[in-house]
């Protein structure tokens, strides 16, 4: 078999050196490193370099997996508050253990190629059965493959690239896209696929479609892998929670979808797609087609677990992860994040990853990752955003500034809110139509206000008290609230301002502006605009 790219060994995922990290030979640090380098120099990585946020939270998962299984934090058999402190252990060393990370890699280093079209060949994360399965004349090919190229009909992202002269794809390219499929891969129509004389064309979605992680985020890629792992439950058993690359066979696509007995495999099996990627017949080392289709014939019923997304539950009662939206500023979701039972009537769940992170002597950020899509074929935005690493300091040690970091959340929402209402309302009374929907004024108004918004709440936040002593953590509700307030007719004088030169539009405009104080009239059930 001709050379190919080897994940553990061949320089394939991009990161961000720390200024402290050691430069042997006076050379300059490399951009991309394979995952044997990655962690085992983790303490010298400040963090992953990747530019696509779905790509970023996909990669993650399975480094908290390798993470888990190479430190022995894969079992917790004496629960978890000695498994806490094996974590903080590891954690005191300054570094992975670079024993169980080799012994790990040789292991399995022949499960690790990208490409491998020998007999038993597994290559990573992929099926090599869907050569036989699948119809070679009808593969996805790498437009298909790379979420933001264009296939068939659909508008370029950021490359413009023909169906009919698709350019290969970078080994590190196609890493990444292999991996954002697993996660993020649409339900519905996909290739064909014919097993015990059957053919099947139609996909679950993956189990993180549509959603947005949250991850703790430490100083270092080893502060953030550690913080990222949950201490599994005192029954798992790392001979049954097994990665796919550990698996002894391939699973049966009739079967059941493979089980989730723990953490290792919720984070890296729970996909609903198989792939395999083709080498280019000129260049071994790059990718020039894929497959692309189902991985179980029947669907798992209910989406995973995952401990890095909020849980919440919709008016007929169905648990869902709260999706991507890429109009939603992060610090909106801290109530979610900071508090144990976070008020609203969706009654969100924490991700539960931060119940534990809180545990280690660090002040972590959270990165929040994700791509607002929609359950099938529609793609509209990354999502990526990050706290100020103050936010775990808080999160830990000064639960006094949880109420108080609730209520400046919410004041700044409520005036978010009012203002939404207000434009829209101004609007209707300008035109003179009450079903109009408002839109062009309401994210209009949505553009002034929420960034300024969220760095009036950033501002205040970082002044709150976190020694305990200061009554309400020191906030002051009436200072804040007209600050808030203040925004909010900044945003909609700015909006409402081409009308008021008439009659018409400025008695509109100043009948609406009761609302940014909070109109006293009763509403009707359901007619409240939505923020």
């Amino acid at each position: 078999m001709p050379a190919t790219p080897n994940i553990l060994y061949d320089p394939l995922v991009p990161v961000r050196w720390a200024p402290h990290a050691d430069r042997p030979d006076a050379r300059e640090l490399p951009p991309k490193v394979g995952l044997l380098e990655l962690l085992l120099r983790s303490h010298d990585i400040e963090s992953l370099a990747i530019a696509d946020a779905p790509a970023h939270s996909a990669l993650l998962r399975p480094l908290y997996a390798l993470t888990a299984r190479m430190t022995g934090l894969d079992e917790a058999r004496q629960g978890p508050e000695e498994w806490l402190e094996r974590r903080e252990e590891i954690l005191e060393e300054g570094r992975l253990p670079a024993e169980g990370i080799e012994a790990y890699a040789a292991a399995y280093r022949d499960r690790f190629f990208l490409f491998d079209t020998s007999a038993q060949g597994r290559p990573w994360m992929q099926d090599p059965r869907l050569a036989h399965q699948c119809d070679p004349a009808s593969t996805a090919g790498v437009n298909k493959l790379a979420v933001t190229r264009p296939s068939g009909n659909n508008h370029s992202w950021w490359t413009h690239a023909l169906d009919t002269r698709p350019g290969p794809l970078s080994a590190s390219e196609a890493l990444l896209n292999l991996l954002t499929w697993h996660y993020y891969g649409p339900s519905g129509r996909c290739s064909s696929r014919e097993v015990n004389g059957v053919k099947s064309a139609s996909s679950a979605a993956g189990p993180l479609r549509s959603s947005l992680s949250y991850h703790p985020e430490g100083a270092t890629l080893f502060e953030t892998l550690l913080a990222g792992l949950v201490p599994p439950e005192t029954a798992v058993r790392r001979e049954q929670d097994r990665c796919p690359w550990e698996w002894d066979e391939l699973p049966d696509p009739d079967g059941p979808p493979a089980a989730l007995t723990g953490p290792c495999s919720r984070l890296t099996a729970a996909s609903m797609h198989a792939l395999l990627l083709v080498p280019d017949e000129n260049d071994a080392s790059v990718v020039g087609n894929a497959y692309i289709t189902w991985a179980y014939r029947q669907g798992r019923g209910t989406r995973p677990d995952d401990d890095y997304l909020i849980w919440q539950i919709s008016k007929q009662g169905n648990v869902y992860p709260r999706p991507a939206d890429s109009q939603r500023a992060l610090w909106r979701d801290l109530d979610a994040l900071l508090f144990i039972d976070p008020p609203g009537v969706a009654q969100p769940r924490r991700p539960k990853v931060f119940e534990w992170a809180v545990e280690l002597p660090l002040d972590l950020r959270v990165h929040a990752l994700g791509f607002e899509q929609d359950g099938q074929a529609k793609d509209t935005q990354f999502v990526d955003a990050v706290t100020p690493p103050v936010l775990a300091f808080a999160e830990r040690r000064s639960a006094r500034t949880q109420p108080a970091v609730g209520r400046l959340r919410a004041m700044g929402e409520r005036f978010g809110i009012r203002l939404d209402r207000a434009v829209r309302r101004a609007w209707r009374a300008y035109v003179n139509d009450p079903k109009d929907s408002a839109q062009s004024w309401a994210q209009e108004g949505a553009a002034r206000y929420w960034p300024a918004a969220e760095a009036e709440f950033w501002t205040r936040f970082r002044l709150l008290d976190r020694t305990g002593k200061a009554l309400d953590a020191g906030l002051d509700t009436a200072t804040a609230r007209k600050a808030f307030l203040q925004l909010a007719i900044r945003a909609y004088d700015e909006v409402t301002a081409s009308v008021t030169g008439t009659q018409r539009g400025a008695r509109a405009v100043e009948e609406a502006r009761v609302e940014l104080f909070g109109d006293p009239r009763p509403r009707k059930p359901g007619k409240s605009p939505a923020a």
